[in-house]
């Protein structure tokens, strides 16, 4: 597959932030906890040079909690101020409105010299489409102030929003960058829905999907499906669908499933057999009773999506 998305009104945003970043302090960079790297404008790097930077890990909650830890650790080596962040829920916006006090406390500290009192600081909120910005600030102001859409390209022009006395934030639409150098990340994003899903083949992503999945996730498939990810010695060929004895937690199966393929000879089924087999787990059928291979795809993305498969991070630092 090849992946690339970059709508007219991208790069009319980017023109637009180049002009607004003469009037900002810090920029506060929304990526996604599940693919931080890939989620990442290699644009706003250049964008934001010479500013206070704070990068919020987003949907956070739906990411591996051990490997949030180490990608806080790897922005933090490389000078940002960055914080977990589950933008749906308002109890992390303190730590949040400390650290852009914090992050501009040079800054606060020249205008008081200068005999300048009570400037809000201007931050700019950026990031791809899709990455929760919206949501972040209607939660951090306490109000709907920003349009809000579960599918890329909400936002197409730039909005103000006074928070407090201290904050003002000025809301940017989602820009992605013309070309993917590496297709993975390309892949990574349209995993999470950073891309039109329409212009996507949801079948081979969702092939892609359960090849990653059950190589660094063993045992999620067969939790949320109740389906068999291996193909054991003992089998005839046959490979008849058993419900597994799904323990409640996600975790706990994947440990266990991971332990008993260290002593196993069992061998993975191909991503294309799982699929079918989640396709009969979810009745999902056509008329005349073929599998609905499309509607199981878009079952599954969704599902990861969503988090309904448990807490899956894409990428780690290399």
């Amino acid at each position: 597959m090849n992946f690339q998305w970059y709508p007219g009104h991208m790069t009319k945003a980017k023109r637009q932030m180049q002009e607004d970043i003469k009037l900002i302090d810090l920029v506060i960079e929304l990526v996604d906890a599940r693919i931080p790297l890939s989620s990442r404008n290699p644009d706003i790097d250049e964008l934001g040079k010479n500013k206070s930077r704070l990068i919020l890990l987003n949907k956070a909650d739906l990411a591996d909690e051990s490997k949030n830890k180490v990608w806080k650790a790897y922005f933090q080596n490389q000078g940002f101020f960055v914080v977990e962040l589950d933008a749906r829920k308002r109890n992390s916006m303190k730590i949040i409105q400390d650290t852009i006090m914090e992050s501009c406390k040079a800054k606060i500290e020249r205008d008081r010299k200068r005999g300048i009192k009570n400037r809000p600081i201007r931050a700019m909120v950026v990031g791809i489409p899709n990455v929760g910005k919206s949501t972040f600030i209607n939660t951090f102001a306490g109000k709907a102030v920003a349009r809000t859409g579960n599918k890329p390209g909400v936002t197409k022009g730039k909005q103000w929003i006074r928070l407090n006395k201290n904050v003002e934030l000025l809301d940017t639409p989602g820009i992605l960058w013309p070309k993917f150098d590496d297709q993975a990340v390309g892949m990574r994003l349209a995993f999470i829905g950073s891309m039109n899903d329409n212009l996507l083949n949801i079948d081979e992503l969702s092939l892609e999907l359960i090849r990653y999945l059950t190589e660094n996730y063993p045992g999620v498939l067969a939790e949320r499906y109740s389906i068999r990810e291996m193909l054991s010695d003992a089998d005839d060929g046959s490979e008849q669908m058993e419900k597994t004895d799904a323990p409640k937690e996600i975790d706990e199966k994947r440990n266990d499933v991971s332990a008993e393929q260290e002593h196993s000879s069992d061998i993975m089924k191909e991503p294309v057999k799982i699929l079918e087999e989640i396709a009969v787990s979810r009745n999902c059928i056509r008329t005349g009773g073929e599998l609905d291979y499309s509607k199981a795809a878009a079952l599954l993305l969704d599902d990861f999506r969503s988090g309904r498969l448990g807490r899956i991070t894409l990428e780690v630092p290399v």
